[in-house]
């Protein structure tokens, strides 16, 4: 190890557990101390590639797409357009002035390192609107629905990947759905009913559709990229041949189980106090049908249960190929 690194992380260590006079620093601490600074590293760079991506992505669903066409999104940036629209204040402004009051009510809802990488998100793309010139792609108007949605709604994606927004609505919508009990979904249906509505009557109903178009592509695209591309499932089964069914998972669908010690407690022949145990395994969609299959095979009568998953990170999923 580079000795200016070493003596990097003996300084980081005795500054967070005390003075040097009273601490041992080993290299086991030093070595653990490396690793979390490794990890912070590569966080904090995937991060700000992730929210580098998303703003060129957003700028050029705003210019290349939706700009020319006099088209609008849902969301701070809908307003944001709305009002560039009608009062040819710079978008740039509007994206900065109109996110920055959900961005500090992020801070306490949310987290100081939330609203400091969202600040810089939404200055970049502000920064990207004002200074690169993107290229008008089209004038169609169904295609600047569709892929406007698309790149804008693949910026959003990014950046919340990044820890960071570019459109400061979510962040409202848990505010609000704390104090109310209203669901995050319902709040942003409303703001942008209110938003689509005010589009009809101060652009042109045929705009304000199209606009709409535009949300539900964007927002599908969101959806995309935040949850992943490869949709998860967890499998619960409860069987009395679990032993068999583990090995069937580990040898032909080749994923991670875990077993847990259960005990049954009722069924179609009334209680059962009987000891039985548990597997959960974590496959995607693609493994499904081959996974309820097998299980078929070899007892029909298995209870099985599935639930969608956001995404995984760890285990086996993503280290053994399809079969």
């Amino acid at each position: 190890m580079h000795r200016f690194l070493y003596n990097l992380l003996v300084r980081s260590i005795t500054q967070r557990l005390g003075e040097a006079s009273t601490i041992i620093v080993t290299p086991y601490r030093v070595a653990k101390e490396f690793l979390l600074f490794k990890a912070n590293i590569t966080y904090w760079l995937r991060s700000a590639l992730f929210v580098t991506l998303g703003i060129l992505s957003a700028g050029l669903g705003l210019k290349g797409f939706l700009l020319p066409s006099h088209f609008i999104d849902g969301g701070v940036t809908g307003i944001s357009l709305i009002i560039n629209a009608t009062t040819q204040i710079p978008l740039p402004v509007l994206l900065i002035v109109i996110n920055l009051p959900f961005i500090l009510l992020g801070l306490s809802q949310i987290g100081r390192s939330f609203a400091i990488k969202s600040i810089l998100a939404i200055t970049g793309l502000a920064l990207a609107v004002a200074l690169i010139q993107y290229p008008v792609v089209t004038s169609d108007k169904l295609l600047v629905a569709a892929f406007g949605g698309f790149f804008l709604g693949a910026g959003i994606g990014l950046t919340v990947r990044g820890g960071a927004v570019i459109d400061g609505t979510e962040v409202l919508a848990i505010y609000v759905g704390k104090k109310t009990g209203m669901t995050i979904g319902d709040v942003i249906l409303v703001l942008n009913v209110l938003i689509f509505s005010t589009a009809a009557y101060i652009l042109s109903l045929e705009a304000a559709l199209y606009s709409m178009l535009t949300y539900i592509s964007a927002s599908k695209t969101v959806d995309f990229i935040v949850e992943g591309i490869e949709e998860y499932v967890g499998v619960t089964i409860i069987s009395s041949h679990h032993e068999d069914i583990r090995k069937m998972i580990i040898d032909k669908i080749r994923r991670g189980v875990t077993v847990y010690s259960g005990k049954k407690g009722f069924g179609k022949t009334g209680e059962k106090p009987n000891q039985s145990d548990i597997i959960f395994t974590v496959v995607t969609r693609l493994e499904i049908a081959k996974l309820k299959s097998e299980v078929e095979k070899i007892d029909p009568n298995a209870f099985v249960w599935m639930t969608n998953v956001l995404d995984a990170k760890g285990g086996m999923i993503k280290k053994r190929p399809l079969k």
